[in-house]
C-alpha cells in the first residue's frame, strides 16, 4: 500500500516533465538551432583566423625573402599591404622592417603607419606603449615640441616600463633645443621615478651631473 502513492507521484512528475517539453518544443528547438549556428560561427571563425594568420605570415616572409636592396618595390608593397592586414604580429614587424631599411620617404605616410598600428589593433599594452615610444623616437627630430608631448603623453602619464625612455627622449629633446631647464625637469623626474630603467637612470644621474652643476 505503501508504495502506490509513490508510483503515482512518479509517474505526474514524468508526465509533467513530458509536458513541458512539449508545449515548449519549438523553443527548444530554436534554442538548439542559435547553439549550433554559434558554435559553427565559432569555429568556422576560428579556423579563418588561423588560415588568415598562416597567409600573413607566409607574404611577410616571402617578403624578407624576396628584398632585394636595388629593387625593394615589391617588398615594399607586401609589407604595406600587410600594415594595413591589422595583424598583431606581423603589421608592426612590416613597418619595422620598412623604416630599419629606410624605405618609406613620407612622414605623413609612416605616422599613418604608426596610428593603424596603435589604434586599429588589439595589441598587449606594453607592445602598444613601445610602438608609441618608437613614433615618438621617429617624430623627435622634426616634431614641435607640443607634437611631441602630443604622441608621449600616454606614456608620461601612466605606469608603463616606457615611461622612463619618453621622459628621456623628451630630456634629450629640450637639451637639442638648449632649452635646458626644461630638459632637466625631465631628468629629474627619471631620477624620482621608482621603476624607471637602471641604465636610464644612471645616465640622466650622469647627464645631471655633467651638464647641470652649478
Amino acid at each position: 500500500m505503501s508504495e502506490e502513492p509513490q508510483i503515482t507521484v512518479s509517474e505526474e512528475k514524468n508526465r509533467d516533465l513530458r509536458s513541458f517539453f512539449l508545449n515548449n518544443k519549438k523553443s527548444f528547438i530554436i534554442f538548439a538551432s542559435i547553439l549550433l549556428i554559434a558554435l559553427f560561427t565559432y569555429f568556422f571563425y576560428s579556423d579563418y583566423k588561423k588560415n588568415l594568420k598562416f597567409e600573413i605570415s607566409e607574404k611577410y616572409n616571402s617578403a624578407l625573402i624576396s628584398y632585394e636592396k636595388e629593387n625593394p618595390s615589391q617588398s615594399v608593397l607586401e609589407m604595406k599591404s600587410i600594415i594595413n592586414s591589422k595583424d598583431s604580429t606581423y603589421s608592426p614587424l612590416a613597418l619595422y622592417f620598412l623604416l630599419d631599411n629606410n624605405l618609406l620617404k613620407s612622414k605623413n605616410e609612416i605616422n599613418q603607419y604608426f596610428n593603424i598600428i596603435i589604434n586599429e589593433i588589439n595589441l598587449d599594452t606594453e607592445i602598444k606603449n613601445l610602438i608609441i615610444y618608437k613614433k615618438g623616437l621617429y617624430n623627435s627630430n622634426s616634431a614641435t615640441e607640443e607634437e611631441l608631448l602630443n604622441i608621449l603623453n600616454p606614456l608620461i602619464n601612466s605606469e608603463s616600463i616606457w615611461k622612463s625612455h619618453s621622459l628621456y627622449l623628451m630630456a634629450e629633446y629640450f637639451f637639442s633645443k638648449n632649452e635646458k631647464q626644461k630638459s632637466k625637469e625631465f631628468f629629474n623626474q627619471i631620477i624620482s621615478l621608482e621603476n624607471a630603467n637602471k641604465e636610464i637612470k644612471l645616465e640622466s644621474q650622469k647627464r645631471l651631473n655633467r651638464d647641470f652643476s652649478e
